[in-house]
């Protein structure tokens, strides 16, 4: 999830301060509280919020919550094999069909990406495997005392994006690979105070 169209304070919460933009809405707390910022090796999850985290670009987070259940239904359950024999003419029967996005780039984004999520599994052993080696194998934790401080990419997003690109994916510039680190814990965003950290 991108921070950077989302408001994010800080508030007092049992004695610690709490991120706020998961405060907003349950579907957000719920998010934050029980996936954001934990490691994630599944590549069938990593999968999902690499399609998440571009279906989101220019949108709110929230709006891609509320839509989730929908990218699983309309994707397959992110079921790479499954994806990969299918291609842009499935555009038109997703967006009349399904709860998601109707951006027809995005969609079909999902269907190539999948190609190409299958070749780093060949290449690399998993999806996990290729994704994971831009923090060494293991989360960065930062320090942040104030979302001010949490920037919008880094050289480990900027070289993802980069490594990705190269290799086919559509829909993950720097700033959806930050926001794709965060979720998949990559990178532990949460303040200092948040009882979630």
């Amino acid at each position: 999830m991108s921070l950077l169209n989302e408001e994010f304070n800080t508030e007092q919460k049992s004695g610690h301060q709490t991120c706020a933009w998961a405060l907003k809405h349950e579907l957000e707390r719920d998010y934050h509280d029980k996936e954001w910022g934990i490691p994630v090796y599944d590549d069938q999850v990593l999968f999902e919020f690499i399609t998440l985290e571009g279906a989101q670009a220019g949108l709110s987070w929230i709006t891609i919550l509320k839509k989730r259940e929908g990218y699983r239904a309309a994707f397959e359950n992110y079921d790479l094999q499954k994806l990969a024999r299918l291609n842009e003419e499935e555009v038109p029967r997703i967006i009349e069909s399904f709860d998601v996005v109707k951006h027809k780039g995005k969609i079909a984004s999902v269907y190539n990406n999948a190609r190409a999520a299958i070749e780093l599994q060949k290449e690399f052993g998993s999806l996990s495997n290729a994704l994971w080696q831009f923090v060494d194998g293991k989360p960065i934790i930062n320090q942040w005392e104030d979302m001010s401080q949490v920037p919008a990419s880094t050289d480990e997003s900027k070289q993802m994006s980069k490594f990705l690109k190269k290799r086919g994916f559509k829909f993950v510039g720097e700033t959806i690979c930050y926001a794709f680190m965060q979720a998949m814990g990559m990178v532990n965003d949460h303040m200092v105070d948040c009882p979630k950290r």
